[in-house]
């Protein structure tokens, strides 16, 4: 297998046609090496629209999508990222080639010991993995601030019922979240920028169905 043409090929079949366009993420594609985060017993699949799995029962997003949510975020380089769902670190590798900084939260022990050991592989040096559950918020220290600072971009690897407050409260104005939102089947990706201390705008992007997070927030139900 001629693995360029292989990347190439996902790039050119799977990623343009999922509407993503902007050079800069297609270009990160190729330098930043996927197969070098996937489990070795599933690397032949690396380049497959395919969500390949992890240990813990976890998975990796879809390379389309991987893709579509770094262009929706627009990482710039004076910018600190917070990512909820660490897996084996692609998605982090992906951000913070973009970003000032990437704090990621994992609340599978094995899978933050996987990503450790990839992103230290490939010589990353700009992302954090922390161990945690991030999934209803994030109240952690920012490791690249020292306290409890907010974010400029916050990537949320999982598919949440609701967007809890939490995560509002951590961005900065100007900041922006994706977040998949919903009940499957019907889940909605989103992009939420906040306009101003009390003011959100948020777009729907796509339709699309993922796994949820661990421990994510219900909305309440009422009878009347």
């Amino acid at each position: 297998m001629n693995i360029e043409q292989t990347r190439l090929n996902m790039i050119e079949h799977q990623i343009r046609t999922w509407d993503v366009l902007n050079q800069d993420v297609l270009d990160l594609l190729v330098v930043v090496k996927r197969e070098a985060f996937v489990p070795a017993a599933y690397k032949s699949l690396a380049f497959f629209d395919t969500e390949i799995p992890l240990p813990c029962g976890e998975n990796m997003l879809t390379p389309k999508m991987e893709a579509r949510i770094l262009q929706e975020v627009a990482v710039q380089k004076h910018e600190n990222v917070l990512e909820i769902g660490t897996g084996s670190g692609y998605m982090a590798a992906l951000l913070c080639y973009k970003a000032r900084h990437v704090t990621s939260i994992e609340i599978e022990p094995t899978l933050k010991a996987l990503a450790d050991q990839n992103l230290s592989d490939y010589g990353i040096s700009n992302v954090t993995t922390l161990l945690g559950d991030g999934a209803q918020g994030w109240s952690g220290t920012s490791s690249a601030s020292g306290d409890s600072a907010s974010y400029d971009v916050i990537v949320i690897s999982g598919s949440l019922p609701v967007l809890p407050d939490a995560f509002l409260k951590k961005i900065k104005v100007g900041g922006r979240i994706f977040a998949i939102i919903g009940d499957a089947p019907a889940m909605t990706g989103q992009i939420t920028t906040r306009m101003s201390d009390a003011a959100y705008s948020t777009i729907n992007l796509f339709e699309t169905s993922e796994k949820p997070l661990r421990n994510a927030l219900t909305p309440s139900h009422f009878s009347f």
